[in-house]
């Protein structure tokens, strides 16, 4: 095993430790106020809700524990025995070396990883959250959900994939730049094409219906100068009971899409406050700055692509012979490993903007209380994590915790400003 084999095995192992610890201290945390309903939170749910709620967290958590250990195992045994270059290497064999070629090797051999993880994700849907109530999928509807993305994967991923590949051998030294442009302008197009052809093959977008909610979240698009082509309602609730909300697409074609179970959860009031948080998103510029974020981000991971393509010991660390594919796949494997410990900058840019947005939701109705008992609601229905450790939270959540959201709305109230 090389130097370099040596540093990442070092580097996987110690990622997956850490998170180990991660999730011990945020159950032990959990567990701590688990015996009663927290004083803070005794408005919000009853006492079988909230350790319901317990419940659920600690089976996440213990289901998440054996569902790292096991992908781990999975990618040091593939990394490190060889296996996987033997496999690439023989697929390459089949598929040829052309870009298409490349592309379709790539394709096949991440679609077979994806494998192992497969039975996980069955039983993430069809054990933990139908233990809970959560389940509202078939085992038809979860099958043609697999079978869809495997699809628009192929469509889809491959052509870009052989782009990418092409502009490899086409573009010279400064390939890695052409690329990226490929990529973003691919990533652009799907943000206006993917709400008209690919969402509904999952999900069907039907128009809010006429009546009073409609009156007012209109009313409130057009207070807030919010330009959009109409409020849909998706149903959420073929698959699961967890709610939410989002838009999709760009410019005068953006939609709001808010989730069946999100309506029947939420009283107009509250409604038009989780509409104007999203809104809120919007007139603050977030959605761009998080777009423009992605791209820089990206632009440093084709650059790091180019520097890592001209240095043989990163592909024969693993035992694949040089080649850009190899390059890639490896890399695909391994960012996270580095990613993963950037991410409490990342929730932190998030956590700011998701106050942000309610206190531009509590200003637009002129009243925060709504907003308050959504989240209330929101967090009652998804048997939320209530009590997570402030560590935990920091790696894993986007979103503040309830009472840091209670206590932002209430002093955009009261005109105060916390510390």
């Amino acid at each position: 095993m090389t130097s370099f084999a040596l540093i990442a095995l070092g580097l996987i192992l110690f990622r997956y430790i850490f998170e180990l610890w991660l999730d011990g201290l945020n159950a032990a945390h959990v567990r701590k106020h688990a015996d009663e309903v927290p004083a803070a939170f005794r408005e919000i749910m009853n006492e079988a809700t909230y350790h319901k709620s317990v419940r659920y967290t600690l089976a996440k958590a213990k289901f998440g524990t054996v569902s790292d250990t096991y992908s781990t195992a999975v990618l040091c045994t593939l990394l490190f025995t060889g296996w996987l270059a033997a496999l690439f290497g023989q697929v390459t064999v089949w598929t040829g070396p052309t870009a298409w070629g490349l592309a379709i090797a790539l394709w096949i051999v991440i679609l077979l990883m994806s494998l192992f993880s497969l039975p996980f994700s069955w039983w993430s849907q069809f054990r933990l959250e139908a233990g809970f109530g959560f389940n509202n999928s078939t085992q038809r509807t979860w099958w043609a959900d697999q079978a869809k993305g495997v699809a628009l994967s192929f469509t889809l991923g491959v052509p870009l994939l052989a782009l990418v590949l092409w502009l490899v051998e086409a573009s010279g030294d400064h390939w890695w730049l052409w690329a990226w442009c490929a990529v973003v302008a691919f990533q652009l197009l799907m943000s206006v094409l993917a709400p008209i052809f690919i969402l509904p093959l999952f999900n069907k977008f039907t128009p809010l219906p006429d009546g009073k909610l409609k009156e007012r979240l209109d009313d409130l698009a057009k207070r807030t100068g919010f330009v959009n082509a109409g409020i849909r309602v998706m149903d959420g609730s073929k698959r699961s009971k967890h709610s939410n909300a989002f838009f999709t697409g760009l410019g005068k074609g953006r939609k709001i899409a808010l989730f069946d179970t999100l309506v029947e959860q939420l009283d107009e009031a509250e409604l038009e406050a989780v509409l104007a948080h999203e809104i809120g998103h919007f007139k603050l510029k977030h959605v761009p700055k998080q777009i423009a974020w992605s791209f820089l981000t990206t632009l440093v991971g084709f650059w790091t692509l180019g520097l890592l393509a001209e240095q043989p010991w990163f592909t024969g660390a693993f035992e694949f012979r040089p080649g850009i594919a190899a390059v890639f796949l490896l890399f695909g494997l391994l960012a996270g490993t580095v990613t993963f410990w950037l991410s409490p900058l990342s929730s932190l840019w998030s956590r700011k903007f998701e106050y942000e947005a309610d206190a531009f939701a509590a200003k637009a109705i002129d009243d925060s209380q709504p907003m308050i008992t959504a989240l209330r609601k929101l967090n009652r229905e998804n048997l939320s994590n209530l009590t997570p450790h402030p560590w935990y939270s920091g790696f894993h959540y986007g979103h503040p915790a309830l009472l840091e959201r209670e206590a932002a709305l209430n002093a955009t109230e009261t005109g105060e400003r916390l510390p």
